[in-house]
């Protein structure tokens, strides 16, 4: 066997063990907090990789302690509403930034890139303010309001990167038919978009579901709390115990929406990551 085809096997070889290492390194905590939930008393401050003795009474504990099956609803509306509503507005302001040229156009971009950039604290005593004004504090409307403030920016600036990408050809032959605006949007544009949409969507989602700091502060009583709120306010029999167990089964509770959604975009998540990356 020839010096170049054993230094191939090798790299071979070499790259696996290298994946393998990505995968358990990102797979393991997920796969820890999983045993961790099923574990009572002094089996948490154990360190085993398998579950000895299975106990579900952790996960009972979440919606027995606290109205967590309501916290999981609000989530869902929470993140459900602020995706659609980021998605209607920013494939309207995608059409405009991508497809039209006007006077300011690269400067309007960046500054919608440096809204996404300022951080939460920054806006955050304002936004109270308008909250109150407005009359939503502890209403889920204050949440979608907030959230919309970073992934609008977000959907933006990748929609309208996409939209770049679509052949001109495909406008001008929807002009010749007579399409308006609103029918270039929603009828020619919006099927093509969807790989980046369901994309886009889903980090929109994620990002509106594992939110914490306006959940925080916006909202008061427990019934109107979102799930990353509701597991960091889990509290033990006494000021000193911290119930991890039930922390651990709350956690992969609200995981498992978030796993199940990828894997049933998984297709239109990797087509939206590689649209756009070769010309022509």
């Amino acid at each position: 066997m020839s010096s170049l085809k054993i230094k191939k096997i090798l790299t071979k070889i070499g790259f696996t063990i290298w994946l393998v290492c990505i995968l358990i390194y990102c797979i393991f905590p997920f796969y820890y907090a999983i045993i961790s939930s099923f574990k009572e008393g002094a089996e948490l401050f154990q360190v085993d990789y398998w579950v000895k003795h299975w106990h579900w009474t952790n996960y009972l504990a979440v919606f027995e302690q606290q109205p967590f099956g309501i916290n999981i609803i609000n989530s869902i509306i929470v993140s459900t509403l602020v995706v659609f509503i980021s998605l209607l507005l920013s494939v309207t302001a995608a059409y405009a930034l991508g497809r039209r040229e006007f006077y300011g156009r690269k400067t309007l971009l960046m500054v919608v890139l440096g809204v996404s950039m300022f951080p939460q604290v920054a806006v955050l005593s304002g936004l109270f303010e308008l909250i109150q004004w407005l009359g939503l504090y502890n209403h889920l409307g204050s949440l979608i309001l907030s959230y919309l403030i970073f992934t609008v920016p977000f959907t933006v600036w990748v929609l309208t990167t996409f939209m770049q990408q679509l052949p001109l050809e495909i406008e001008e032959a929807a002009i010749m038919d007579g399409a308006r605006p609103r029918h270039m949007i929603f009828n020619v544009f919006l099927p093509l978009l969807w790989p980046a949409l369901v994309t886009t969507g889903l980090l929109a989602f994620i990002a509106a579901w594992n939110e914490f700091l306006f959940a925080l502060t916006f909202t008061l009583s427990e019934h109107q709390r979102t799930v990353p709120v509701a597991i960091a306010l889990i509290s033990g029999a006494s000021q000193h115990e911290l119930p991890w167990g039930i922390i651990m089964a709350a956690s992969v509770v609200v995981t498992i929406p978030l796993i199940v959604l990828v894997l049933i975009f998984q297709r239109k998540i990797v087509a939206g990551l590689t649209a756009g990356a070769v010309k022509g």
